[in-house]
């Protein structure tokens, strides 16, 4: 099974959406395999946008990250990352999909209410980072009726 990083932004937090987000992935069938509910460090937030430090947001991106708690999750399932992204759709809400989590719950690329990997790489960087070894695994019953 896939694993890939996806983090519930402050503004959702905020917004009381924490549950309708979480909602949207396990109807889909995708396993939480970890979760935890915090507050981002500055250290933390540097660490995970390092890749954008020299753009002209990085500074506004950092201040908000930090704002407010966070919601940081891994999940897992066949081809997770792709289906993840799907379900969250593409960065900019006003370009998003219709009954994409982006679309149904965002107006602005800045308030765009969830955060998730682009690749197995970035998964892997992300979940160490925001996890280390507390991403354990366990088994779902439910797999043999979701995966092939």
């Amino acid at each position: 099974m896939e694993r890939t990083f996806v983090m519930i932004k402050p503004d959702a937090v905020q917004r009381g959406l924490v549950g309708e987000i979480i909602g949207r992935f396990e109807r889909r069938g995708i396993k939480i395999a970890a979760m935890k509910f915090m507050q981002v460090s500055d250290e933390l937030a540097g660490e995970h946008y390092e890749a954008l430090k020299d753009k002209p947001f990085y500074k506004d991106l950092v201040s908000y990250i930090i704002s407010g708690p966070v919601v940081a999750m891994v999940l897992e399932g066949s081809d997770v990352i792709k289906i993840a992204r799907n379900t969250m759709g593409i960065t900019n809400p006003a370009d998003a999909a219709p009954g994409t989590i982006r679309a149904d719950l965002a107006l602005e690329i800045g308030r765009n209410v969830v955060h998730g990997s682009d690749s197995v790489e970035s998964a892997a960087k992300e979940i160490e980072l925001w996890f280390g070894k507390d991403a354990f695994a366990w088994q779902r019953d439910v797999d043999t009726w979701i995966f092939e």
